[in-house]
């Protein structure tokens, strides 16, 4: 049964390919399409080995089919929307003038979502549009518009990157910060960290992410400068990356967090002091344990230092 089920489809794929080859006339070049998207996007397993050869057939017709693909991108679908995009990709640069073109439209989650396959595609000549929308009324426009510059790693996109980071919506603020990490913006660290202190989370550790990608010495400068915050988060996650980035100055610096009077920030910074040094080369280990005064912390060490042994099992 299941045999026969994929012969018969790829007896009807053979039959809408008739449009890649010239015999299929404009006025059917919708239907046709329409014919092999539902295979495309078919959570069906009877079309399972059929979705793949039925994208490639409609990006086969290129331009073509942009705009049918783009009008498609109203769907309520995850399945057909990702199937757009993958669609899209196929065709690549060649998509991108009309993809540009529609970021014109006033349906805004048709916009979102060209600004998604745009940087998916990630082609340059989409940065000038794409900073264009960036202060689109719709948030998530932004939001897409951020990651996509990011994605195309084009420096034109720095300063409105960087002006995103102080958007009012805390999804766009985390989108401008991965995108700031990967356009490498060294003149951004010090935006960089004080995002550390971010009211929404995922703006927060994605500051640590970020910072993982710009200049070692720099970024500890940074968070030098901001370590004794009034904001708790940005010392605290300065302790995190401090240990993530394992220097030696990075070193000396969480060594000073040790003699904080605040319980709290003694923690992070011995944790953090744990993963800069796991093979105790420094020889505070034991210091650092015997001087803790708080009950918790000093299990949270010790936890830390069991794991780096289950680790090395």
């Amino acid at each position: 049964m299941k045999t026969k089920y994929v012969i018969a489809g790829l007896t009807l794929l053979a039959a809408l390919l008739g449009v890649v080859d010239g015999r299929c006339s404009d006025s059917d070049l919708k239907r046709k399409i329409d014919s092999l998207f539902v295979i495309a996007s078919s959570g069906e397993l009877r079309y399972q080995k059929l979705t793949e050869p039925a994208m490639d057939s409609i990006a086969a017709l290129g331009t073509e089919a942009v705009p049918i693909l783009i009008d498609k991108f109203t769907t309520k679908s995850a399945r057909e929307r990702w199937t757009i995009i993958w669609t899209l990709k196929r065709i690549g640069a060649r998509a991108v003038p009309l993809l540009i073109d529609a970021l014109r439209r006033t349906d805004g989650l048709v916009v979102e979502r060209v600004c998604y396959s745009l940087g998916d595609i990630g082609d340059s000549g989409a940065v000038t549009a794409l900073i264009g929308v960036m202060e689109h009324s719709r948030w998530q426009v932004r939001d897409e518009a951020a990651t996509a510059l990011g994605k195309i790693g084009d420096p034109r996109g720095r300063e409105i990157v960087a002006q995103a980071l102080s958007d009012s919506i805390g999804l766009v603020r985390k989108s401008a910060v991965v995108a700031t990490g990967k356009l490498r913006m060294q003149a951004a660290a010090s935006e960089l960290v004080h995002a550390m202190g971010d009211e929404f989370y995922g703006a927060r550790l994605a500051a640590v992410d970020a910072l993982m990608q710009l200049d070692t010495l720099e970024v500890v400068k940074a968070v030098r400068d901001s370590i004794m915050s009034a904001n708790d988060f940005v010392g605290d996650l300065g302790c995190m990356l401090l240990g993530r980035l394992g220097t030696e100055e990075a070193v000396e610096l969480l060594l000073t967090q040790i003699k904080s009077p605040d319980a709290d920030r003694r923690a992070h910074a011995a944790l953090a002091l744990i993963k800069a040094d796991p093979e105790d080369h420094c020889g505070y280990r034991r210091k650092l344990i015997e001087g803790e005064i708080d009950r918790f912390n000093r299990l949270k060490m010790q936890s830390a230092l069991q794991s780096l042994t289950d680790a090395r099992k």
